[in-house]
C-alpha cells in the first residue's frame, strides 16, 4: 500500500557558496533537471532563505567566510531535520566527508564538478528522502489504524460489560441500578482524593465490575428475600473471588480488578476475602467501600427499609477508621446531599430508557 506524502515534489533546492562561479554552474545544470533553485553567498544568507520556508534540499560548501557550512548544517538540522543538506567541498577530502554525515548531510560531493554524478547525488538524496517521508506516514497511518481498532475494541468490551451489569443487576432484585450508581458515586469521592483522569477511568470500570463474581452465586442465595443464614454467606463470600478469577486472564481489565478482588476488605483489616488492613487496600476498593455502604445503607431491602441520607452519611461517619479509610470517609462527606440525589434520578432514568428500548427491539 502506497500512502500519498505530500502534493508537490520535493524540488526546491538551495545553492549556497561564496564563489558565484559555483553557484551559477549548480544552478544552471539543477534547473536544466527540473529544480526549482534559489542561491544564497554565505551560511548566514542561506539560512535567512531557509526560514522562509519552501527549501527541500541545500548543497551547500564546507569552507566559507564566516559561518562554514558545516555551521549551516547544524543550524539546518535543528531547524528541519527533513531538509536534506549535501555538502560540497574542494578536495576529496573522506575525514571532512565522513565528519559532515556524522553531522547529519545526507551526501556530499567534490569540486572540480561532474554534472553527471551532482546530478546523481541530487536525485538519490531526493527519493531517499521521499522514501522516509513515505515510510513515516505509512507507520502514521498504521498507527492510527491500531488506535482506531483499539477504540473499536474498548467500545466493545465496555458494551459487553455494561449489558453483563445490567443483566445481572436485574437478576438481583434487590439491586437493580446499583452497579451504575456506585460507579457514579465512586467517580465523585476519586476526584476529591485527588485521583488522575487515566486512573479514575479504572475506578470506573472496576466499580462496574465489582460483583461480577455474583454470577457464581446461586439463585437461591442472590434473590433471598430475607437476610443470610451462616452458610449462605460463605458461599456469598466468594463472589470477590470468583469475579476476580473471571477476569484475570483479560488484561484489559487487569487495573480494575483490585476493586473486585478487595471491595469487601476493611480498614480495620477485619474485611475478606484476604484481611487487608489500612493502606494495604488498594485506594480505589477504598473508595468504593465507602459509596457501595452508602448505596446499599439508602437502596430498600425486603427485611427493611431505606435509610435517609444523612442517618447513611453520620453511619459512614461513624466507621471512618473502623471499615473506612479516614480520609476517603471526609471526602465522601463533603460531598453534599443534591449530588447523590442527581445521580440517583439520572441512574433511574437511563435504566427506564434501556429497558424500554429493550422491550421495543424484542417486540
Amino acid at each position: 500500500m502506497t500512502v500519498p506524502i505530500e502534493s508537490a515534489p520535493r524540488n526546491h533546492v538551495l545553492v549556497v557558496d561564496d564563489e558565484l562561479s559555483v553557484r551559477e554552474l549548480l544552478a544552471d545544470a539543477l534547473d536544466a533537471y527540473g529544480y526549482t533553485i534559489r542561491t544564497a553567498a554565505s551560511a548566514a544568507e542561506g539560512y535567512r532563505i531557509v526560514e522562509e520556508g519552501d527549501t527541500h534540499l541545500i548543497l551547500s560548501d564546507i569552507d566559507m567566510p564566516g559561518e562554514s557550512g558545516l555551521d549551516l548544517l547544524r543550524r539546518i538540522k535543528a531547524h528541519d531535520a527533513d531538509i536534506d543538506v549535501i555538502m560540497v567541498t574542494g578536495v576529496v577530502d573522506v575525514d571532512t566527508a565522513i565528519g559532515a554525515i556524522r553531522e547529519g548531510a545526507a551526501d556530499y560531493v567534490a569540486k572540480p564538478f561532474n554534472i553527471e554524478e551532482v546530478r546523481i547525488v541530487v536525485e538519490r538524496t531526493v527519493r531517499n528522502r521521499l522514501l522516509v517521508l513515505e515510510n513515516r506516514a505509512y507507520q502514521l497511518h498504521l498507527e492510527e489504524m491500531v488506535r482506531q481498532r483499539t477504540r473499536e475494541l474498548e467500545e466493545s468490551y465496555e458494551a459487553t460489560l455494561q449489558a453483563l451489569v445490567t443483566a445481572l443487576d436485574y437478576r438481583d432484585n434487590e439491586t437493580q441500578g446499583h452497579s451504575f450508581r456506585v460507579v457514579e458515586y465512586a467517580e465523585q469521592v476519586a476526584r476529591r482524593v485527588g485521583v488522575g483522569e487515566a486512573d479514575l477511568a479504572w475506578i470506573r470500570r472496576g466499580a462496574i465490575l465489582h460483583d461480577v463474581g455474583k454470577i457464581g452465586v446461586p439463585d437461591a442465595i442472590l434473590r433471598k428475600p430475607g437476610k443470610l443464614d451462616p452458610d449462605e454467606w460463605v458461599e456469598m463470600r466468594r463472589h470477590p473471588e470468583m469475579g476476580y478469577r473471571m477476569l484475570r486472564h483479560i488484561g484489559y481489565f487487569t487495573p480494575a480488578l483490585d476493586i473486585v478482588l478487595s471491595h469487601q476488605e476493611r480498614w480495620d483489616g477485619s474485611g475478606y476475602p484476604r484481611g487487608l488492613k489500612g493502606e494495604e487496600i488498594p485506594l480505589g476498593a477504598r473508595i468504593f467501600a465507602v459509596v457501595d455502604t452508602f448505596d446499599a445503607m439508602t437502596s430498600d431491602r425486603p427485611y427493611r427499609r431505606a435509610l435517609s441520607v444523612d442517618a447513611a452519611r453520620e453511619e459512614v461517619r461513624r466507621f471512618a477508621g473502623i471499615q473506612f479509610d479516614p480520609r476517603v470517609a471526609a471526602a465522601f462527606l463533603s460531598i453534599g446531599d443534591e449530588i447523590w440525589a442527581e445521580i440517583r434520578a439520572r441512574v433511574r432514568r437511563d435504566l427506564d430508557a434501556t429497558v424500554s428500548r429493550l422491550r421495543d427491539e424484542g417486540a
